[in-house]
């Protein structure tokens, strides 16, 4: 599992490179990994693997991280402190736990040092494993990107990123992307 998650991440880095000033976002249903209905089986030693896949491959890039919690929190995010002081995010008192909040927000909670919780952000990129519905935390415009594995155990995975608007119409022209 932590390989997959770790193989895709760095697939959509060599597309959309992200360092300290971008943030991303993940979304996962330990559940549908195991597969279950997504929010019938938390299961926390998942979340805690896909937490640490995506904060291994963070320390090389040093973006911020943000994982988002299931409906039941209304999908508020947990973050680290600093990446709360360096988005001017604003903080929500809650703690998140498998049956509210999901395995893999309750594992970030544990394993993030100065771990908070947020209401909302607009990251840069993420990662969305069983269909989780993370596009609410994504700046506009997002690109959807398919990684060589797009399976996490019983569950589909999708990474997405976001450009800039174009803008101008027909007549514009637009750089190369970078």
């Amino acid at each position: 599992m932590e390989a997959a998650v770790a193989e895709a991440l760095k697939a959509l880095l060599e597309r959309r490179p992200l360092g300290p000033k971008h943030l991303f976002v993940v979304g996962a249903s330990t559940s549908e990994i195991a597969g279950g209905p997504i929010g019938k089986r938390p299961t926390l030693a998942y979340g805690e693997a896909i937490v640490r896949a995506v904060e291994a491959v963070r320390e090389h890039h040093g973006f911020h991280t943000a994982y988002q919690c299931c409906e039941h929190l209304n999908r508020a995010l947990v973050v680290r402190r600093e990446t709360l002081e360096a988005f001017g995010l604003e903080e929500v008192t809650v703690r998140p736990v498998p049956e509210a909040g999901g395995a893999l927000a309750t594992a970030a909670y544990d394993l993030l040092p100065e771990a908070v919780c947020v209401e909302a952000v607009r990251a840069d990129a993420g990662l969305d494993i069983g269909e989780t519905l993370i596009g609410m935390h994504l700046k506009p415009v997002v690109v959807p990107f398919r990684p060589p594995r797009r399976t996490v155990g019983a569950a589909r995975m999708t990474l997405a990123y976001s450009r800039p608007k174009l803008i101008g119409g027909p007549r514009a022209r637009y750089p190369e992307p970078r």
